[in-house]
């Protein structure tokens, strides 16, 4: 089983003064100590005008500053918005590509569409057309980080002529690709596309085992025709996360961010919104005292109570558990301590043997991920006669006859 923490950099009304610049601040804090610990991932979303729920629109800026500041830990785009209407493709792989090289090759490249009609709306996203458009432009970054020179492109989500994108990432041939999941069709979506599923959902570990299921026997089939120019085969769900020796404290300190960050993105999804008037944590605060009591919030209790709901996914075949600590106001210290205590009490208990069973997964999906690789569609290389000359133009012909 592997770990990672997860950002919405999430801030409910009312903000106090620098209100973001301490909140991204204490996350980059939490990452370091994350890193220090031996946790593996650090997550970051883009999110677009979503006041409240999450502040984390410039992500690539994010996770520069945790590499730069870490040392082990990998840093992914959790997900990056792909479809051109949000980042062009080409900015896009330049993006991962750098931030490939100025972390020393610790990139993970999760690529997504957005849900809520203010971003979607916003940039002009066609909702029907999400899904297929964004898996278009994964493809193409992927081709855009190998291929030198890209040859060029036109589809129905953008065109572009034939550039040499640069630079490349230090991973060969493009770091990890995941597609972002919420419900057994997306899980199904990755498994054909050889995409790792980051399941940014809540599912106990019964409809976990399911979804593993599901997954792999896709990621074994010939359903599976990888988009990238490799598979990564893997499956991480989001848990929730605050843990004290005491239970009830536990509760105390962490269901109130875990149950925010569930009503939020389903109150941004059905509810009408003023831009700019949020009252998310209001409304939220309107109906906890009735259904706060009575909330299931797995990964919130003690360190024992944590290893065994880990236990429990690693024995239903997910590969990752990613913490959701950053929700409403948990406060920064809570979070310090939660680690802290995973770190010394949890953490051990899963670490003994892992690369040893990740060998043998490895070992068991080779063939089948050789022969996905072998149906995969490939864009044809530009032989040297056939790039095309971009031709300078005339004004500057004439400066130079001039000098």
């Amino acid at each position: 089983m592997r770990f990672g923490v997860f950002y919405e950099l999430q801030l409910p009304k009312p903000w106090g003064e620098n209100a973001d610049h301490r909140l991204v601040h204490e996350a980059i804090e939490q990452v370091q100590l994350a890193d220090r610990l031996g946790i593996d991932h650090a997550w970051a979303v883009e999110h677009h005008f979503l006041d409240e729920y999450s502040h984390c629109s410039a992500s690539d800026v994010f996770l520069s500053a945790i590499a730069a500041k870490t040392q082990n830990i990998r840093v992914g785009f959790g997900i990056r918005q792909v479809i051109p209407n949000y980042n062009h493709p080409s900015r896009t792989a330049e993006s991962v590509a750098m931030l490939d090289l100025i972390s020393n090759g610790r990139v993970d490249f999760g690529i997504g569409e957005g849900a809520t009609r203010l971003e979607l709306h916003g940039y002009g996203v066609p909702a029907k057309r999400k899904q297929a458009l964004s898996l278009e432009a994964g493809e193409q970054i992927a081709n855009m980080m190998v291929m030198d020179p890209y040859p060029g492109y036109e589809g129905e989500g953008f065109a572009m002529p034939c550039r040499n994108v640069l630079p490349k990432p230090l991973q060969k041939p493009h770091p990890p690709m995941w597609l972002a999941c919420s419900n057994r069709k997306t899980i199904e979506t990755a498994a054909r596309n050889g995409l790792g599923a980051l399941a940014f959902t809540f599912v106990d570990p019964e409809e976990a085992r399911t979804w593993a299921d599901t997954y792999y026997s896709i990621i074994k089939s010939e359903e599976c025709v990888p988009l990238g120019h490799s598979v990564n085969a893997n499956l991480a769900v989001v848990a929730g996360f605050s843990l004290h020796e005491d239970p009830a404290e536990a509760r105390a300190r962490g269901v109130d961010g875990f149950a925010f960050f569930r009503y939020a993105i389903n109150a941004l999804v059905a509810n009408d919104t003023k831009p700019g008037r949020s009252t998310l944590w209001e409304e939220y605060e309107e109906l906890r005292d009735r259904d706060l009591p009575t909330i299931a919030a797995p990964g919130i209790g003690t360190p024992e109570q944590f290893a065994q709901h880990i236990s429990d996914y690693q024995d239903c075949g997910v590969d990752q558990i990613i913490f959701l600590q950053q929700g409403g106001k948990n406060r920064h210290e809570h979070i310090c301590e939660s680690l802290e205590l995973f770190g010394r009490e949890v953490l051990p208990q899963f670490v003994g043997g892992r690369e040893a069973r990740e060998a043998r997964k490895a070992a068991e999906l080779a063939p089948y991920i050789e022969q996905a690789m072998a149906r995969k569609r490939w864009m044809q290389p530009l032989a040297d006669d056939e790039i095309p000359v971009v031709k300078a133009s005339r004004q500057r012909e004439s400066f130079y006859r001039k000098a």
